[in-house]
């Protein structure tokens, strides 16, 4: 474990106040408060925890969303180190300088096996945070930035450049008990790059900042459907970050 430099401690104990000693971003993941009014083809998603994922079905949206807690429990029968070649379920802690240079600069610390993730039978995004994932599917980032300006037909993205979900174990942040101290429990899980553009976030500055990428994203999904797919708003009406306002077209 890496031992950091104690000019930290003061920051530390500055940033501790701030978010009532509970970690560095507790700040801005508050409970929510207040309903979201949406209107036809927009769906709104809580997915301000870090211990769950939120599961959309496209088709049935107006029954609300599946939430599927992370596994974090240790399965020691599992205990065997993933590789790169062989990624394995679990939570990777890392070490990240958020005092520093920020996340690009990280250092893994230690990996426990868990479960894999639990899925409902049917669904075809989930989100959890600034992360997305899609069941089987891939994704693009088109110009348009309004739904409305979206070619009428799906037709016109098939020879785009679809990206599909990849293994990712250092942004999925799910245990934050050492966060003050720059570490964090990641679950490595895979996760879709292009989609999870939508929301950026970026340390430094601490507390960090959220960047929106308006643009519309297509999704093609493992039977050859398609969705078009926009983060609208990223704030409840109380200003809490990461509950999404999503609009939607499916099947497109």
């Amino acid at each position: 474990m890496l031992n950091k430099p104690l000019h930290i401690i003061g920051i530390t104990v500055m940033l501790s106040a701030l978010s009532a000693c509970h970690g560095i971003l507790d700040d801005i993941y508050d409970e929510p408060s207040g309903d979201m009014t949406m209107r036809e083809g927009q769906l709104y998603v809580d997915a301000s925890s870090w211990t769950a994922w939120y599961y959309i079905d496209l088709l049935n949206t107006k029954e609300g969303f599946v939430q599927m807690n992370i596994p974090t429990e240790e399965l020691p029968s599992l205990n065997t180190q993933p590789s790169a070649l062989n990624p394995k379920p679990g939570i990777y802690t890392y070490w990240y300088d958020v005092f520093g240079a920020g996340l690009s600069n990280h250092e893994f610390q230690s990996f426990t096996p868990t479960e894999a993730q639990p899925e409902p039978d049917t669904w075809h995004i989930a989100v959890h945070r600034n992360n997305v994932r899609t069941n089987g599917g891939a994704a693009y980032e088109t110009p348009y930035t309004s739904m409305s300006d979206l070619p009428e037909s799906s037709d016109a993205f098939v020879n785009a450049t679809f990206t599909e979900d990849e293994w990712n174990e250092l942004d999925v942040w799910t245990i934050r008990e050492q966060m003050l101290q720059g570490f964090v429990g990641n679950q490595g899980i895979e996760v879709n790059p292009v989609l999870s553009s939508w929301l950026k976030l970026e340390i430094p500055p601490v507390p960090p900042t959220f960047t929106l990428n308006n643009h519309v994203f297509i999704v093609r999904f493992a039977d050859d459907t398609y969705a078009a797919i926009q983060l609208e708003n990223y704030q409840n009406a109380a200003g809490v970050k990461c509950c999404l306002t999503i609009n939607y077209k499916y099947p497109y």
